[in-house]
């Protein structure tokens, strides 16, 4: 029986890295979003919103998925909405889903906020946990739409009869647009503002994330991850941590970083300086700056999300993830986190994105 994949949020910065990998694997592949992508050779494009449910019958009325990857999630103003929302969205598909009895397999990809808690309560539920973060920690007594999510898909599996897995990335480094959080297309563009002005590239975060180990995820890893517990046998009903496989501090990383924009980096000062408030009044500039370089994207909204990086690098502790769950499993893919950033900076330079 052909593998035939649903990847529900194709247009993301996970979807989209996770289609190429299925379709390089000859996966007939389709993608579902509210503005499903279409440049993208052999996917499918599916438009549908998750919280419409005739949408979605509509939709997939004539589609027998035998695995289904959710990679997408919306952002509401509270984590009571976040969880209402999102698990909704979960729940929506995987009952329209129910009757065709083709769904072998469900991935669900979450992240570390498992450990560190939503964004209203950010390293907060009763204190910090301990490092390197294991998928046996117990879950936190905090809300969190991403317990909602699993919750949702351990429902229906055992109404179902599917395996399923659950991804846990650290911050996801790749080329996305429009994308709600983006650390590494944020730098490159705080980065390629630097160079435009003169201004120093310097270090927005706290000191125990400039001076502590931490880790982050090649989309390409994670990509490669999925389709990994969505065929080995001994991968499924599982949940697991994915990172690139080294660790780094950013008081290293941070000049490197710079030194690929031709800029002047500066560390830690002993104050915290969010990217947020830094990029507040560039939004005019980012304009001038595409059209002076022919840029196919002058809105900087569409390319930065500085809250986001702010709350990743501003952390009060470190972060670093184990990955003995899957390593042990025989997921064994490893990548240079330098690399990583130095691979979408020229990929964002050649698609014209920065100059």
């Amino acid at each position: 029986m052909n593998n035939i994949a649903l990847v529900v949020g194709a247009s993301g910065i996970i979807g989209s890295n996770l289609a190429q990998e299925l379709l390089a694997n000859g996966w007939t592949t389709f993608g579902l979003a509210r503005n499903p992508r279409t440049e993208l050779a052999g996917l499918q494009p599916i438009a549908a919103d998750l919280l419409d449910v005739t949408s979605l019958e509509t939709a997939l009325a004539d589609l027998k998925p035998t695995h289904v990857f959710i990679t997408s999630w919306m952002r509401n103003d509270t984590e009571v909405e976040n969880i209402r929302v999102n698990s909704a969205m979960v729940r929506n598909l995987l009952a329209v889903l129910s009757p065709k009895g083709s769904v072998q397999h469900v991935a669900l990809v979450t992240g570390l906020k498992h450990y560190l808690g939503p964004f209203e309560a950010y390293v907060s539920g009763g204190g910090a946990p301990p490092t390197p973060l294991r998928e046996s920690q117990p879950r936190l007594a905090l809300d969190n739409f991403y317990y909602a999510q699993e919750d949702e898909v351990y429902a229906a599996a055992a109404r179902d009869g599917f395996t399923w897995s659950i991804h846990r990335p650290h911050t996801i480094i790749g080329k996305a647009v429009g994308n709600l959080m983006n650390l590494g297309t944020t730098l490159a563009v705080y980065a390629s503002i630097c160079k435009e002005t003169g201004r120093p590239f310097r270090w927005p975060g706290s000191q125990a994330q400039w001076e502590g180990l931490s880790d982050v995820t090649d989309a390409r890893v994670i990509a490669k991850q999925l389709v990994w517990a969505a065929t080995t046998e001994a991968a499924r009903n599982e949940a697991y941590n994915v990172v690139n496989g080294d660790i780094f501090r950013w008081s290293w990383l941070w000049g490197r970083l710079a030194d690929w924009f031709g800029v002047e980096p500066v560390g830690f000062d002993g104050t915290v300086h969010p990217l947020e408030a830094e990029m507040a009044q560039d939004a005019d500039l980012w304009r001038s700056i595409a059209a002076q370089h022919g840029l196919v994207e002058p809105e900087l909204s569409r390319l930065a999300s500085p809250w986001h990086t702010d709350l990743d690098l501003g952390r009060p502790i470190e972060v670093m993830t184990d990955m003995a769950n899957s390593r042990q499993r025989g997921f064994t893919v490893y990548q240079r986190t330098e690399d990583s950033f130095f691979d979408l900076f020229a990929q964002l330079r050649s698609d014209r994105l920065i100059p």
